[in-house]
């Protein structure tokens, strides 16, 4: 880290740096984020440093306010680890990015469009915890309760390389509320993620590909919701990808955001097509995320939350739902680093 930081303040120095202006400002931008990594990591040296000192200490004579200091700091320290592990593990090029994360229940009516809602509040709670700004794109409320979609903008740093261990199909298994017999009930949702593209992307879009449908917009977004046809969906026909806003106030702009999420998705979709040619040519039998059940969160007859990619599970059900993904997203990410 040390040797790419020199590299990058001897580039900075150059005479003709601000000559592109845009340019130098991506360079300091990739300089600050290693500065950052190299000063979390001398930090992190600096805490395990002090754990050894005190445990030498206490080895040499007994003291239980030093040893309750010493727990304290090794587990901030371990804490704190993770999350630098986590951090390096996201290195692909869209990772630093906001997160567009779309919900959508599927088949089962009231029971699994509560499920949707239970995943919009468990995602809205992680990125609470994380500090992450959480903006409503579009919501449609359920017949009874729940949601029949919801399309969040998560804005922080590396929101989307956090995200992308969610895509797919999430499972439950409960006894459901809203069966008077009592009985066992499984329900389905799908999670799909793309990252927030600001830059133009090279996507080519025919307008007659495209079906543009306005309505009243509906559900949590603010004073204007449900005045006026400012909400906006879009359909890709060759493809039947579906984006729609109703979090501006303007048709227009609910119009611009609807054909960027429009474009980012398009731009996903041909990634992931590249990825499976490339797979094919090796030879390698790698699932893709479109479709797939990744996750089974279990209520009744017993408590777990299992991640079918990575084996990854916990009984602590309440403590996922309450935001607690860290430890899935963890174990994706290592796992996929080791897979590649």
């Amino acid at each position: 880290m040390e040797r790419d930081i020199a590299e990058y303040n001897e580039i900075m120095s150059e005479p003709g740096f601000w000559e592109n202006t845009e340019k130098a400002q991506e360079t300091i931008n990739k300089a600050n984020t290693i500065k950052e990594k190299y000063n979390q990591f001398k930090a992190l040296e600096t805490k395990k440093e002090d754990l050894e000192i005190m445990l030498e200490m206490l080895s040499e004579e007994h003291d239980e306010a030093l040893e309750k200091e010493l727990s304290d700091t090794a587990i901030q320290y371990e804490k704190e680890l993770d999350e630098f592990e986590l951090q390096m593990l996201l290195s692909d090029p869209y990772d630093k990015n906001n997160a567009l994360l779309e919900i959508h229940p599927g088949a089962g009516g009231t029971e699994s469009q509560d499920w949707g809602s239970m995943l919009y509040r468990m995602y809205t709670r992680w990125s609470e915890k994380r500090g992450f700004k959480v903006e409503i794109v579009d919501y449609q409320d359920g017949d009874e309760a729940g949601i029949k979609s919801v399309t969040l903008l998560i804005k922080g740093h590396n929101a989307y390389g956090y995200l992308k261990a969610e895509k797919g199909v999430h499972r439950l298994v409960r006894i459901s509320p809203f069966d008077s017999a009592g009985r066992r009930h499984t329900s389905f949702a799908s999670v799909d993620v793309v990252p927030e593209i600001n830059e133009d992307i090279d996507i080519e879009i025919n307008s007659d590909d495209l079906k543009v449908d306005t309505y009243r917009a509906s559900g949590a977004g603010g004073q204007h919701i449900n005045k006026t046809d400012s909400a906006v969906r879009i359909t890709h026909i060759p493809t039947g990808v579906v984006t729609a806003s109703q979090a501006q106030r303007s048709q227009l702009k609910n119009r611009e955001q609807a054909m960027s999420m429009l474009k980012a998705k398009l731009y996903q979709m041909q990634v992931e097509e590249k990825e499976k040619e490339m797979a094919a040519i090796r030879g390698e039998q790698k699932e893709i995320g479109w479709g797939s059940q990744i996750r089974s969160y279990v209520f009744h007859p017993y408590s777990m939350v299992k991640d079918h990619r990575t084996n990854y599970e916990t009984g602590n059900v309440n403590g996922v739902m309450d935001g607690d993904l860290d430890p899935f997203i963890h174990a994706y990410l290592s796992n996929s680093l080791k897979s590649d």
